[in-house]
């Protein structure tokens, strides 16, 4: 009897032993899939940026021109404008494609204020279509960066939890950046017509 005794608790501690390694297997298949979806997530939010963005630089080169009609001698901020899309469009990754846009911001809002100084291209319906569209666009970006930033504090914090970090590092999922505004982009701009 002590002999059957000491089969069956032998027997009962292996399959403890074998359920306790299914659930850490099966634990891990989780959180792995689970970051793997949290990444892909990230990647199809950083599109819908791309998306915007290209959007907007498709406008850019349209709102240029129609100032450029009413506004002949204000050349240096109509080729600041044209530099700092050609530098957000060559740009890669959040953090540099933000810096970049975040300059680009700044160049938009200079050639916004030179526009309130020319009465005739404020009423020019093309300009106020493409003020409109422009609009309209800061506003999907302003969503898409909000998402994928959304997305990446989820992510960062998925990969940073105990016990999901054992799983992360052991796979090598790495942080994210954040697609972030720099503090001279939510500045106003100043702008002085000499008056």
């Amino acid at each position: 009897m002590p002999a059957l005794l000491a089969v069956s608790t032998g027997v009962i501690v292996l399959i403890v032993i074998v359920v306790l390694v299914v659930l850490l297997v099966g634990y891990g298949i989780a959180k792995y899939n689970g970051l793997i979806s949290m990444r892909n997530k990230i990647e199809n939010a950083y599109a819908q940026i791309d998306v915007q963005l290209n959007r907007r630089h498709d406008l850019i080169p349209n709102l240029v021109e129609t100032v450029k009609g009413y506004a002949k001698h204000e050349a240096s901020t109509l080729e600041a404008v044209i530099a700092a899309r050609n530098a957000a469009t060559a740009a890669s990754g959040p953090a540099q494609q933000a810096q970049a846009e975040n300059a680009l911001t700044g160049a938009l809002k200079s050639l916004f204020a030179v526009a309130e100084a020319y009465p005739d291209l404020k009423a020019n319906a093309g300009f106020q279509q493409l003020q409109t569209e422009l609009s309209t666009t800061e506003d999907r970006i302003a969503y898409a960066r909000q998402y994928y930033n959304d997305n990446v504090r989820a992510y960062n914090e998925g990969i940073q939890k105990f016990p999901a970090n054992l799983v992360a590092g052991a796979f090598h999922f790495s942080e994210r950046e954040y697609f972030e505004a720099d503090e001279t982009s939510r500045q106003n701009v100043q702008v002085d017509f000499g008056s």
